[in-house]
């Protein structure tokens, strides 16, 4: 090991990296705490304020200490994301290139949802985000993290990059940012360290050409690729991109920045394409490298199938599910096992076209189920946009009693005359589901997500 504990000849193969500075890098690494940002939720209105931005991102700040979000109910009510703000430049991106009409945005290697919370935020509801995951044990955190951000326009599955590269021409925005070999996150994680290698770096370039050719046809023409890593080195940078270049018909896209922000501009060496450099002497955030390239070229479509329902509609049984719903006319309905689910009406025919080839793990949002007359309501729902509130008893919570609840315990001093299904609210903001009865409160937060811990901070 040498400064900063770094991997041996880590430093020799970065050093001509564009705007590598080995002194100021390695003095950084040495002194400066990692910073904490945090992105709000623009769907849930709190008085979070903070007093230094994120440049390149508007609802994103800095925090002068790293609290314990664990015992933060907003955490838990997806009122914020804790996210590391050099990657928040992908939603910069997307602002400048995402246009006025409807699109279908793909976020290939999702999990654990930071990038897919940030590009639902700028999604509008006739948009479509699919977020996909490869490894199976990180599904779950990314569709927890989506169902606390809200919004129904959103799909989660849990494919290789090979199924969804079948899906020709249905992406007018992909993201692959891509598995790499982490140099950049080496302040914030020192034990990222013991696994580089020169060798790595090699396989990680081979595997991200993998990734990047599987997925390539499922982009429509005219449509964004955006690629991004989370490593210092020009072989899976800056000649991933003249790969790119040289392998398809990709125009590279110069995304304008405002030099105050640090961030270094690069040029590939055969295509001259442009990217985009984070170092942490120079910008408040951690190894980030992005770019952004256009299709230009139709490499086939999808063929044309006549829509056909995927199951028999209950419109009894709708009926009795829509009063719990805002603005219930806007949704699709359809079940899973006995589970009532709701996806914008919009995506109907794209959510029939996705069950055809891939691993579908979430739908919108998960309602719950009917119980003769009655819904007995999903976690899901209660943290959604599109549940309707004035339909449900509603039960406030001190910041102690929000900490009882999420760790699925008894809630103490807390009385009530109500009876039936009750939006458990912190600070107005619904963290999900209890039964007031006339002797006790049933808690029905998720086991599986609860507060483990039993100190509360």
């Amino acid at each position: 090991m040498n400064n900063a504990g770094f991997p041996p000849d880590f430093l020799n193969s970065i050093a001509a990296s564009p705007g590598f500075n080995n002194e100021k890098f390695v003095q950084t690494h040495l002194d400066a705490n990692p910073p904490t940002s945090i992105r709000i939720n623009p769907f849930k209105k709190t008085g979070i304020k903070y007093s230094e931005q994120v440049p390149w991102c508007e609802h994103a700040f800095y925090l002068e200490t790293r609290p314990s979000f664990t015992f933060d109910p907003l955490f838990h009510a997806g009122c914020y994301y804790v996210q590391e703000a050099s990657s928040m430049f992908i939603g910069h991106i997307i602002n400048l290139i995402k246009g006025d009409d409807s699109i279908k945005v793909l976020d290939l290697c999702a999990a654990p949802g930071g990038k897919s919370t940030h590009i639902s935020s700028l999604l509008d509801n006739n948009d479509l985000l699919v977020a996909n995951e490869i490894i199976k044990t990180r599904v779950p955190v990314l569709c927890d993290n989506l169902s606390k951000w809200g919004p129904a326009n959103t799909i989660v599955n849990n494919n290789d990059p090979k199924d969804l590269g079948r899906l020709k021409s249905f992406f007018e925005i992909i993201l692959v940012d891509a598995p790499c070999s982490g140099s950049g996150m080496f302040r914030k994680d020192p034990a990222a360290m013991s696994e580089w290698s020169a060798a790595n770096v090699n396989l990680c370039q081979q595997r991200q050409e993998r990734i990047l050719a599987d997925i390539y046809p499922a982009l429509k023409e005219d449509g964004y690729l955006i690629y991004s890593t989370c490593s210092y080195s020009v072989e899976e940078n800056e000649k991933v991109l003249d790969w790119l270049c040289t392998e398809f018909e990709l125009e590279s896209i110069r995304i304008p920045i405002d030099e105050t922000w640090g961030i270094v501009e690069s040029r590939s060496e055969s295509h001259n394409a442009w990217g985009y450099r984070f170092y942490p002497d120079k910008t408040k955030g951690e190894g980030l490298f992005a770019a952004c390239l256009r299709k230009k070229e139709n490499t086939g479509e999808l063929p044309k199938t006549k829509y056909k329902e995927q199951q028999k509609a209950n419109y009894k049984e709708i009926d009795l599910v829509k009063p719990y719903i805002l603005d219930a006319d806007n949704y699709y309905y359809f079940k899973v096992g006995d589970d009532w689910l709701a996806l914008n009406r919009i995506h109907k025919e794209d959510l029939a076209t996705l069950q055809q080839y891939l691993y579908i793990k979430k739908s919108g949002v998960r309602i719950g189920k009917m119980a003769g007359r009655d819904l007995i309501p999903d976690h899901e729902l209660a943290l959604s946009l599109i549940v309707n509130k004035n339909h449900f008893l509603q039960t406030e919570l001190s910041k102690h009693q929000a900490i009882q609840y999420l760790q699925r315990g008894d809630i103490t001093e807390l009385e009530t005359t109500e009876k039936g299904w009750s939006l458990m609210n912190y600070e107005g903001q619904a963290l999900g589901w209890a039964k007031l009865l006339p002797n006790r409160i049933n808690n029905y937060y998720p086991k599986e997500i609860r507060i483990f811990s039993k100190a509360e901070l």
